[in-house]
């Protein structure tokens, strides 16, 4: 026989609600009030009453009914109801057995903010105004809310590596989950896609970045990008036209000999090898068609340069 999992929950029943969570969402501030699982033994009633906040119920074990408005429904193991601010709602354990509730109360409300996140704003604008629409019906919990609740126990009995920030996502969770199992299948905010083109280019630039002292081909940056070295070449001229994969390969090491030879005094032939040319005379002869001189010119000029602007301020 499985063990019933949500058990240890009622060891410490006010566990998570000792903890101050206030969530920042979109432009929303969400406050919890309560959070636990409890448990009403058979015959148990809680008469008509409402609360000013949202206030999710789950049922983990055991049956019952509640009276939504004016309407009776009943309640069995692996649903959930909500009941929203000033909704009026009566709750009655089975005569025979007992029922255990996992409960989440939330105070939401308008806190607009800058920088926020254009997605996450719409996201949470479209979840919330859901949430103040959802049919007074109970449905299952088809996408497993009820997790939550025992993982944001755990995490916090436990006390594991950022269970605090940990707690404050499962409580998202539980918003969005509930909205989903009241999905009708509306066409909704889509979320954000990436310009391919433009995204596998710049990974591939970063790449070359941080690789540029090493061996670094068409075919091995193609790989890691899991696309063909025809496509990668289609993307450098798309995204930047006339400045194929060697040029913009080039460029970077380049940038990175000019900072050599204006900050450190390593041997032309130590910068050409550290900067991933094959030798002093290649990089001489690639400096010299690019920038119009030798590196050991350039050097010079830039020290020139420092010289003049140090004695500026003397």
């Amino acid at each position: 026989m499985n063990r019933y999992p949500f058990e240890k929950m009622l060891e410490r029943q006010d566990l998570l609600e000792r903890l101050d969570i206030t969530i920042a969402w979109g432009h929303y501030e969400i406050r919890v009030l309560r959070f636990h699982l409890t448990s009403f033994p058979a015959g148990r009633i809680v008469d008509f009453h409402n609360h000013a906040e949202f206030e999710f119920h789950f049922i983990p074990r055991g049956k019952g009914k509640v009276i939504l408005g004016d309407q009776m429904h009943s309640l069995s193991e692996g649903m959930l109801y909500l009941t929203g601010p000033g909704v009026v709602h009566y709750q009655e354990a089975d005569a025979d057995e007992d029922m255990d509730e996992l409960c989440l109360h939330v105070d939401i409300v308008e806190q607009p903010r800058e920088d926020v996140d254009p997605w996450e704003a719409a996201e949470s604008e479209e979840t919330i105004a859901k949430l103040k629409a959802l049919p007074l019906v109970p449905v299952h919990d088809y996408h497993r809310a009820m997790n939550c609740f025992l993982e944001a126990y755990e995490a916090c009995d436990r006390k594991l590596i950022g269970y605090y920030t940990s707690i404050k996502q499962l409580v998202i969770s539980i918003l969005l989950r509930t909205v989903r199992a009241h999905d009708n299948g509306e066409i909704r905010v889509e979320a954000p896609e990436r310009d391919m083109s433009m995204y596998r280019y710049e990974y591939a630039v970063q790449y070359m970045e941080a690789n540029y002292s090493n061996v670094v081909t068409l075919e091995h940056v193609a790989e890691k990008l899991h696309i063909s070295t025809r496509q990668l070449q289609r993307i450098f001229y798309q995204v930047q036209p006339g400045m194929p994969f060697s040029r913009v390969l080039e460029d970077i090491r380049l940038g990175a000999v000019c900072r050599n030879l204006e900050e450190s005094n390593g041997s032309i032939e130590q910068i050409a090898l550290v900067s991933g040319f094959t030798n002093a005379n290649y990089l001489h002869a690639v400096f010299r068609k690019r920038l119009g001189m030798t590196p050991s010119a350039f050097r010079k000029m830039k020290q020139t340069k420092s010289k003049v602007r140090v004695n500026g301020y003397e």
